[in-house]
């Protein structure tokens, strides 16, 4: 029998299913956030509320932020010349901490995988060939993850982009071989942006 109500037990079972967390972590978790009621967990409740009604996806290039176009995609001081082009949103977010790249991004929201039955129709291509497409674009660079699946799908951008008359290049990958661009550390990212190569 639980020594806590359904409550408690409820909130403990949905941070069990984040990222990183099982149930034991999500029970420390709990206990730490209740010992903090006032301090964390309160505020934390306000604040999560706040961004699950605020959140939207970017339009142009499918990052989330509380406003469309993102606060990215609005900054008129960035180079409008690059797109940079990511699986997922927590790699824009590893790449733009940099403060080393001043262009654009474009969220594929994923890579192709025959094996998981993911096509191109299910990723953000098609928007990207548009937007490579604006003469304003000179460069997509492709900062994909070092995996076959990720490959796979660089190869695929890169033919589409043929006929879009850019210069495609891709990141050095000094990003080792199964390695993830959220959990590098910024030199690595760093300086495999800066030893991109041309694709083709």
């Amino acid at each position: 029998m639980a020594s806590h109500d359904h409550a408690i037990d409820g909130l403990i079972k949905l941070l069990s299913r984040l990222p990183g967390l099982g149930p034991r972590s999500a029970r420390r978790a709990v206990l730490h956030l209740i010992k903090k009621k006032t301090a964390l967990m309160q505020p934390l409740a306000t604040s999560m509320a706040d961004v699950a009604e605020k959140i939207e996806v970017c339009t142009t290039c499918h990052n989330i932020d509380t406003r469309d176009p993102c606060a990215i995609c609005a900054d008129l001081k960035r180079d409008n010349s690059t797109i940079c082009v990511v699986e997922e949103v927590a790699d824009l977010w590893a790449l733009d901490r940099l403060d080393s790249y001043k262009g654009q991004y474009h969220v594929l929201g994923g890579t192709l995988s025959a094996l998981d039955g993911v096509t191109p129709d299910d990723l953000n291509v098609s928007s990207l060939i548009a937007r490579a497409s604006n003469s304003e674009v000179k460069e997509v660079i492709l900062a994909l993850n070092a995996t076959v699946d990720g490959q796979t799908t660089a190869h695929y951008i890169s033919d589409r982009l043929s006929a879009a008359g850019v210069k495609v290049s891709a990141i050095a990958h000094g990003v080792p071989v199964g390695g993830e661009l959220d959990y590098l550390d910024d030199g690595t990212l760093t300086q495999a942006l800066r030893a991109r190569k041309d694709v083709g």
